[in-house]
């Protein structure tokens, strides 16, 4: 892609390898990435839900074909940069946790990682502040002591999705109606990859009270929007869920704290059990703004469980939204 540093990336690493003494060598995994996230990606996202292409990548790539790789060239481990942390409990099994620096932690991305990619990872990072990971580079001399972090998925230009998904699939962003909970007419949508759960601006209608996007309906081209109270939730259905706890998930509930975007706070929550990849969470109190194809991700303390994608939601009692 037009947008990706891919040329910088591999001179920067190059440096980084000659001041530390290191041989490298460069692994090309785009027919991967284009099958395994890149078109998951736009599925989902025709599909009126809202992708993770990050979490994709660490377990379809990083962690799958990468992996694969270092153990056919007889690595036995494999580090990256992740800011997270790994430790080994009393049974030989390395479990995943948060970073020292929560304000960086991305463990919620790692949620697909399986107990046995677990036993190969290391994050030599998670102990430390991203200005201690600095100040060590400089220390070493490290040509990328400051280079800018990289915020934007590399196929996506200013998190721009809609733009990459018209260009790819002309027709995608197909216009519609904008609907009230009772299914009636507000006005006209640009196409719903253009919305997001949530939404309040940008809707183009003028009522004497504040609507926000409540749910996305493809099959119909519907946008679909309600009050503030219509966004709570109560219960998530999770498909491809993966649970590396020490006790497997039941019938009768397993407390955690959840996490339902990236950038929030853990919430009280009880899982009930995964058959055939799917799960049941049912939050302590409701939240708002949760959207299918994000990923809920599990917690014991600073401990990752694991995790699924959203593939439904449950309004609490009484809240139920009227449109089918």
């Amino acid at each position: 892609s037009e947008y990706c540093s891919t040329r910088q990336d591999w001179i920067d690493a190059a440096s980084v390898a000659d001041v530390v003494g290191v041989d490298i060598e460069a692994v090309n995994f785009a027919a991967e990435y284009k099958d395994r996230v890149f078109a998951e990606f736009l599925r989902e996202y025709q599909a009126g839900r809202t992708p993770n292409p990050d979490v994709l990548c660490n377990a379809e790539i990083k962690f799958k074909a990468f992996l694969d790789h270092a153990m056919k060239l007889g690595a036995d481990l494999i580090a990256t940069g992740h800011y997270a942390r790994v430790r080994e409990n009393a049974r030989g099994k390395f479990e995943l946790l948060k970073a020292f620096d929560h304000t960086k932690d991305q463990s919620y991305f790692l949620f697909a990682t399986t107990q046995e990619q677990a036993d190969y990872l290391r994050f030599p990072l998670g102990h430390l502040t991203k200005e201690e990971t600095r100040e060590l580079a400089e220390k070493y001399n490290l040509a990328v002591a400051a280079k800018p972090e990289s915020q934007d998925i590399c196929f996506v230009p200013n998190g721009n999705y809609a733009s990459v998904i018209e260009r790819i699939r002309p027709g995608a962003g197909k216009e519609g109606d904008i609907v009230d909970l009772s299914g009636n007419v507000l006005g006209r949508h640009s196409g719903i990859i253009n919305y997001t759960i949530g939404q309040r601006r940008g809707l183009g209608i003028a009522t004497g009270s504040p609507l926000y996007v409540v749910r996305l309906d493809p099959v119909q081209n519907r946008v679909i929007v309600g009050p503030p109270d219509a966004l709570l939730v109560a219960g998530i259905s999770l498909r491809d869920m993966n649970w590396i706890g020490d006790e497997p998930l039941s019938d009768t509930g397993t407390e955690v704290m959840v996490k339902v975007r990236s950038t929030q706070e853990p919430m009280k929550a009880t899982i009930f059990g995964a058959q055939d990849g799917w799960a049941e969470v049912r939050l302590a109190d409701p939240e708002a703004g949760v959207s299918p194809g994000q990923a809920c991700v599990m917690y014991d303390g600073d401990r990752l469980l694991g995790g699924g994608w959203i593939a439904g939601t449950e309004a609490p009692a009484g809240l139920q939204e009227a449109v089918g």
